[in-house]
């Protein structure tokens, strides 16, 4: 993911800043509880594909 746009992406439903997960390729939301999945380096910023996080996932986030 390009850092310049990492710092501009915020959720798309709360516009809380967004968290980088490399290894799983998502952008995650911990007010919403909710993983934006980056397919072929393009992030998928519809709330209807986003995977919902369990409290313990958020829980492990920075």
């Amino acid at each position: 993911m390009d850092a310049k746009l990492l710092e501009i992406l915020v959720c798309p439903l709360c516009k809380s800043p967004l968290i980088y997960l490399k290894s799983a390729q998502e952008l995650v939301c911990k007010a919403d509880r909710l993983a934006f999945k980056i397919a072929d380096g393009i992030p998928v910023m519809l709330a209807d594909e986003a995977r919902k996080l369990s409290a313990e996932e958020v829980e492990t986030l920075k």
